[in-house]
């Protein structure tokens, strides 16, 4: 009975931000899971620790900057009602900043473990490192909810990923500054 009243309460229009964080928490976790499960007998299970540290690192940042946005917003008085395009583009900017943030660590991350390795895994880690660009866009689209975030986020996401693995270098000058103190 217990479990069906949280289950109510957390499906209620009032909770969607709670929900979309908790279901994020989850799906990173059992994401996270999966992938050590694959790698282990592929020899590269190091890969999923590191993108759990990544992914530790980038929940803490997305958490922060979401605090300072909120409240930069309410210092200059910006909201969605009377600076509607400051708000979205603010926000915009922060959470396509984030996703490209995690496509080039991401990018970085798979192509140090695919060095000397069969074709085979180079395409399976690959494979991970696009999804884990799926997942972290779960994570930063739980605090940045808008449709227009989610619409530019994820397909930003995963182009950055590709332009990154393609071109390594562009994310290590963008990002890697960033990585470096990590």
């Amino acid at each position: 009975m217990f479990r069906g009243e949280i289950s109510k309460w957390l499906m209620h229009d009032d909770q969607k931000e709670l929900f979309e964080i908790l279901f994020a928490i989850v799906l990173n976790v059992v994401f996270l899971a999966l992938i050590a499960l694959l790698l282990w007998p592929l020899g590269k299970p190091v890969l999923a620790f590191r993108l759990a540290k990544g992914y530790g690192i980038l929940w803490s940042v997305t958490f922060i900057t979401m605090v300072l946005v909120k409240g930069l917003h309410r210092f200059f008085r910006v909201d969605l009602y009377a600076h509607a395009d400051a708000f979205v583009a603010s926000n915009l900017a922060v959470s396509c900043f984030l996703q490209t943030g995690w496509s080039a660590f991401a990018a970085l991350t798979v192509q140090s473990f695919v060095v000397s390795a069969p074709v085979w895994i180079v395409v399976t880690l690959y494979l991970v490192g696009a999804l884990s660009c799926l997942i972290a866009f779960f994570a930063v689209s739980s605090f940045y909810q808008g449709h227009i975030y989610k619409i530019v986020s994820l397909p930003l996401a995963l182009i950055s990923f590709i332009v990154f693995s393609v071109w390594p270098a562009s994310g290590g000058v963008l990002y890697g500054w960033f990585l470096d103190l990590f």
